[in-house]
């Protein structure tokens, strides 16, 4: 069954060991988007209604927090549970507050991954 790891990285810094580590792994087809939740803008207090044309000073005050949302998808448990390892052996324990969230989904059908070859999970055969 493949899997879908998703990573939302707290410390941009680390984004190129983490990639640099799942590479090592054998992961490939790795997605890396910028992100923002919305606990951070929140917290730094970045409303809707700011005008058109801020200040510079302003701009400067409010800076967004950042993050990094890293996503794969994988063919089985076992590389799943090495990238979880890897991940942490990287960025400490991500139960820890801070270092980010890592989450794995099922995922039932996969296309294109090899070459545009369609493949489907264990059990399944692709729909005609």
């Amino acid at each position: 069954m493949y899997h879908m790891v998703l990573l939302i990285l707290d410390d941009i810094n680390q984004c190129s060991n983490i990639l640099e580590a799942w590479e090592a792994l054998g992961v490939g087809g790795i997605t890396i988007l910028e992100s923002t939740g919305l606990g951070s803008v929140r917290k730094l207090s970045i409303r809707d209604d700011m005008p058109l044309m801020p200040s510079l000073s302003r701009l400067l005050q409010s800076r967004e927090e950042r993050h990094r949302t890293i996503f794969t998808v994988v063919e089985n448990e076992a590389m799943v549970d090495s990238i979880i390892q890897t991940t942490e052996s990287i960025i400490g324990n991500l139960e820890n507050p801070n270092n980010g969230v890592l989450f794995v989904l099922p995922v039932s059908r996969v296309v294109g991954l090899a070459g545009g070859q369609s493949r489907a999970s264990q059990g399944d055969e692709p729909a005609e």
